[in-house]
């Protein structure tokens, strides 16, 4: 029989482990990073973005290697930023010059800076002792490998860019939703850009060791798209995507501490695309629960009006405005789809017609008044 005190201990020391607490802090903080600058990303149709950079980067690591040989994160990372920055310049070129859109051009700069990067991890695998310069865990993350010098570097670049964030709040928003009124207020909207585009690169490339090559885009999208469905006001939404990339970031990692063989990276951006889904269907504020929910609750408060105007259009077809009706009279007036005895109950209860004798129905004074103002706005609609 186990004991589950036994148990209970073994979990506390795996979570107050330091190499799970190094790898969630900084989890936490690139998913944070990444969950809030993919809200500009997300907001400017640019959902692409991540994915060009983070594919784009891999060729740069693999040159600073083979150049280099040094196997040293901030080695690389400078490479894998400088080939995601030449990404981005390669794609404004194409659109700036060219007829081609957005996202072909991306995709255009995606797969042939990511078969190029392949190209070259394959060279480098016929070069000895190649596979000891760790190269192969860019292309899918090993977050496990993450150490305090890591976690430092990534909190100090996720403290300079919200720091920039917030400076230029302003701007940057106005920018991401109406750049050309932004240009003609006189702010720098090629600077602004290329700020966001900087701050999105180096935000992807710093991913590049937790979550690797191909599942980065993920951690750039799924916390936006999941904060986007509770909220209508763009700040709230950056505040949420942070929130829910730094959750995802943690949740992962435990996850992956507890569950032996469960890669950190794949577990960080599973939790983070599920959040996403699941906020599209129970989000407050686009979420299909909720707008099927809305929909429903205006319907039934259109059919309760139909009923209640219909009530007093009979009442003063016979010149009396509290003259009972019978409930087929009304529903001869109300469309087919309205359940005229559900509203009549919903209109008794909030005391606006009564029941009288032999099932009829009329208007109280309550009633009248509203459905006099009910009338008035449709003779103003009208």
């Amino acid at each position: 029989m186990r004991d589950p005190t036994g148990d209970a201990a073994t979990l506390w020391n795996i979570l107050t482990s330091p190499t799970l607490l190094t790898v969630a802090a900084g989890a936490a903080v690139l998913g944070a990073l990444s969950g809030t600058l993919g809200c500009f990303a997300v907001m400017r149709r640019q959902s692409l973005v991540g994915d060009a950079v983070s594919h784009a980067a891999l060729p740069g690591i693999a040159l600073v290697f083979l150049l280099t040989g040094t196997k040293s994160s901030l080695g690389l990372l400078i490479g894998a930023g400088i080939a995601g920055w030449l990404g981005m310049l390669a794609v404004l070129a194409i659109t700036r010059t060219t007829r081609i859109p957005d996202d072909t051009a991306l995709g255009v700069i995606l797969a042939t800076f990511f078969g190029l990067g392949l190209m070259l991890l394959t060279f480098i695998q016929k070069i000895p002792d190649a596979n000891q310069a760790g190269l192969d865990t860019y292309l899918f993350g090993q977050a496990a490998t993450l150490l305090r010098e890591d976690v430092m570097l990534v909190s100090g670049a996720a403290c300079v860019a919200f720091g920039l964030l917030g400076l230029f709040w302003k701007e940057l928003k106005l920018v991401t939703f109406d750049r050309e009124y932004a240009r003609t207020v006189g702010f720098p909207v090629h600077g602004l850009e290329m700020l966001l585009t900087v701050l999105l690169v180096g935000a992807i490339v710093l991913g590049l060791r937790t979550v690797g090559v191909v599942l980065m885009s993920a951690m750039v999208v799924a916390p936006a798209a999941a904060a986007r469905q509770w909220t209508n006001r763009f700040s709230r939404m950056v505040l949420l995507a942070g929130v829910f990339g730094g959750l995802a970031g943690t949740a992962g990692a435990i996850a992956s501490s507890l569950v032996r063989h469960l890669p950190t990276g794949p577990m960080i951006v599973l939790i983070a695309t599920g959040w996403a889904i699941a906020s599209l269907f129970i989000g407050s504020a686009h979420g299909l629960a909720w707008r099927w929910l809305r929909m429903r609750l205006l319907q039934r408060k259109l059919a309760e009006e139909a009923v209640l105007v219909n009530l007093y259009e009979l009442a003063e077809a016979h010149g009396d405005l509290e003259h009972p009706h019978g409930e087929g009279a009304i529903k001869a007036l109300s469309p087919p789809n309205v359940s005229v005895p559900k509203a009549l109950q919903v209109l008794k209860k909030q005391q606006l017609v009564r029941e009288s004798a032999k099932g009829t129905w009329a208007l109280t004074d309550k009633g009248i008044a509203e459905a006099r103002n009910l009338r008035s706005k449709e003779g103003g609609k009208a």
